[in-house]
Parts: structure tokens; C-alpha cells; sequence
């Protein structure tokens, strides 16, 4: 039977608990041949019960062996250890008779149970030490406060023993998977600085100098413009990626609108903020995301495919302030009421009302032939509003 294969996190708690088992077996294992020794007026058959001890010692060096590599700890092996500890209580009925007190194996059972709950969580302690109780409650001819706090102690203990080793794994796991985002954001962001110290600056260049020698040149230029872009989007979204365990649910709203501003054609969105990133919750970022592309739909539809839109984000403290703007021909205000009217409700849902539902405002400011103007601004999160 194959072993399970399990992350190299999780199966390092779990060698962590079985050594801290094995040292545990040891300790049991010394208490039962002391006590069985102490009572040795006890047994019926005392060479049979001697026998019966030396194969439980010899039991516990095999398993403590068995359990220390991960690909030997299969269900077979397992079962095979909760086996011989139900044998072993059986077999004290053998060797002390039914008016017996105590149980050959006594308290060195729990090896096995707790190999169960580490192996088998909560459950696999509840039903091992289920199994131990009933075989242990069954072999006695009658059943005694002490007997009760024993089968007591072997299910709560199993349980939460279960519980706890279930709870670690799960936590090696979670810091196993934090752990390597943690190093895939270092090396992306030391690729990143690379393309930044290397690429960027060349299609810089050919930008550059695409506009100073004209023609098809130029064309070149505008292109290489275009990478350079969204090659710096790409670097500010992995700013993000390597503060997000810091920054919880917020984004950099800078990023979201660089995204909005590549690859939209023909069209020229131009976007300017502060150097640094401007965090808001994700919830606004998107919000302002959906406004913005409402905002540039309007532009290609009412302007044209080779307009040029302007966005300009700005930080006011507990607030953040964007503009969108455009040149194109402007609106007549009293043909926003007409469009409310006629069930055209683009500016006053997709627009007005996302910023409404963020706490924030929204100003129009255009004029025939003066272009169109948005200035919006919003709470940064829940408790700036």
C-alpha cells in the first residue's frame, strides 16, 4: 500500500510528532513492565504474561522504528499497531483471569491511539479510542468509576490530540504556500528590476528618437511607447503583488488604471498621478475602474476611435480625487436630462451612481465645443466613509 504524499511542511510536523510519540511509547512502555512487575501476584500465568510483555517491548522498538520514515507509515501499518493493542488487553484475560483490576497493557494502548490521531485527525483518535474502550469495558466482569474516567481520558484525549495535529498541519501548509508566493514575488520583482534597468530604457530611447527623425520612424516610436507602458504596468502590479500580505484588501489604484490604459487601440489615454502607489480598497478600485471604462466608452463612441482621454489621480488625504478628460466636442447639459428621460442612463447609473455608492461626488463639468471634464472623489475605504 502506497504511503500518502503530502507537502514537505506538513510531513515535517508530522516527523516532529511522531518523535515526540516515540519518546512518549518509551515512557508508557517503561510504566506498564514497572507496574505488571509490581503486581506480578496478580497474574495466573505468570510466563505467559511475561511473554506477552517482552513481545509489547519488542513492539514498541519496532514501531518507533516503523514511524520514523514517512513512506513506512501506511494505513496497514496502523492498523496493525491498533491490533496488538487490542490483542494486548484480550490477552489479559489469558494471563490474569476475569476478576482482574488492572490490564496487562494498561495506559501503553494510548501509543497507538495517538498514532491514529496524528495520522487521522480528530477522527481517527475518536475511532481508535472508541475501539480501545469497548474491547477494554467488554473483557471486565464489571465496570468501575476508575474504569470510566480511563475510557473518559483515552476518547478526550484522542479527539483533541486529533484536533491539534490536524490544526498544524493545516498551519505548516498555509505558511508553506505564504512562503513561496513571498519568494516568487522577490524573484519576479528581481526580474522586473532588471527589465526596468534594461528595457524600459531602450524602448525610452527608440520613443524618443522615433519622434525626432519623423515618417515611419515616428510610427516606431509611438509603438515602442506603447511596451514601454505596459511594460511599467506590469512592474507596478508587481509592486503590488510583493506588499499584498501588507496591504490586506487593498490595491493600488494607480495599477488598475494603467490596465484600463493599455491596449486600447488607436485611442491615447494619457495618465498621471503621484510617483508613489495611491492604496484604496479593492472595492473602490474597481468601482473606479467601471467608471473609468464607462468614461472611455463614451469618448470612442461620442469623440471618436483616435480621441485622447486625459486621467489625472490625485491624493487628498482620506479621499482620492480623479479627473477624466477629454477634447472632443463637449455635451449639451440639457441633453443628459434628455437621455434620463428616454431611459439612456449610462452617465447617470454606470457613473453617477457607482460614485454615489461609494459616499463620493461626481462634477461635470463641458460645453459645446469645450470637451468633457469628469472630476470624481471618493473615500479610500470603509472607514473613511
Amino acid at each position: 500500500m502506497q504511503p500518502r504524499r503530502l507537502d514537505p511542511a506538513v510531513e515535517a510536523v508530522e516527523d516532529r510528532l511522531h518523535r515526540a510519540l516515540a519518546l512518549l511509547r518509551v515512557v508508557l512502555t517503561a510504566n506498564m513492565v514497572a507496574l505488571n512487575l509490581f503486581r506480578y501476584d496478580n497474574f495466573s500465568r505468570p510466563h505467559l504474561a511475561l511473554a506477552i510483555i517482552a513481545a509489547l517491548v519488542l513492539w514498541t522498538v519496532a514501531m518507533i522504528w516503523a514511524y520514523a520514515a514517512p513512506r513506512r507509515r501506511t494505513p496497514l501499518l496502523l492498523g496493525l499497531d491498533l491490533a496488538v493493542a487490542l490483542a494486548a488487553l484480550v490477552s489479559t484475560l489469558e494471563v490474569k483471569g476475569s476478576w482482574f483490576n488492572a490490564s496487562v497493557p494498561g495506559f501503553w494502548v494510548a501509543g497507538a491511539l495517538l498514532a491514529w490521531a496524528i495520522h487521522w485527525r480528530w477522527i481517527g483518535g475518536l475511532l481508535a479510542a472508541a475501539l480501545l474502550s469497548i474491547v477494554d469495558l467488554s473483557i471486565r466482569d464489571s465496570i468501575s468509576q476508575t474504569n470510566y474516567a480511563n475510557v473518559f481520558l483515552l476518547l478526550i484525549g484522542g479527539s483533541i490530540v486529533g484536533y491539534m495535529a490536524g490544526s498544524l498541519r493545516e498551519m505548516a501548509a498555509s505558511r508553506a504556500v505564504a512562503e513561496r508566493a513571498a519568494a516568487t514575488a522577490a524573484e519576479r520583482a528581481r526580474l522586473a528590476r532588471a527589465v526596468h534597468d534594461g528595457v524600459l530604457q531602450v524602448l525610452a530611447l527608440v520613443q524618443r528618437r522615433g519622434r525626432e527623425l519623423g515618417g515611419e520612424a515616428a510610427e516606431l516610436g509611438r509603438l515602442a511607447g506603447e511596451q514601454e507602458t505596459a511594460l511599467r504596468s506590469l512592474i507596478r502590479q508587481q509592486d503590488v503583488t510583493s506588499s499584498a500580505g501588507h496591504q490586506g484588501a487593498e490595491t493600488d489604484l494607480m495599477v488598475r488604471l494603467e490596465q484600463l490604459s493599455t491596449g486600447r487601440g488607436s485611442l491615447q489615454v494619457h495618465l498621471a498621478g503621484p510617483g508613489a502607489r495611491v492604496m484604496v480598497e479593492e472595492s473602490v478600485a474597481a468601482e473606479l475602474g467601471a467608471v473609468v471604462e464607462e468614461c472611455l466608452a463614451n469618448v470612442v463612441r461620442h469623440v471618436g476611435p483616435d480621441a485622447s482621454v486625459w486621467l489625472f489621480v490625485e491624493e487628498l488625504g482620506d479621499q482620492v480625487a480623479l479627473s477624466v478628460r477629454d477634447a472632443g466636442p463637449g455635451i449639451d447639459p440639457a441633453r443628459l436630462q434628455q437621455a434620463r428621460e428616454q431611459g439612456r442612463l449610462g452617465v447617470a447609473e454606470s457613473i453617477r451612481g457607482r460614485i454615489a455608492d461609494l459616499h463620493g461626488t461626481a462634477i461635470l463639468t463641458t460645453a459645446p465645443g469645450q470637451g468633457v471634464e469628469w472630476e470624481f472623489s471618493v473615500p479610500r475605504n470603509q472607514e473613511a466613509r
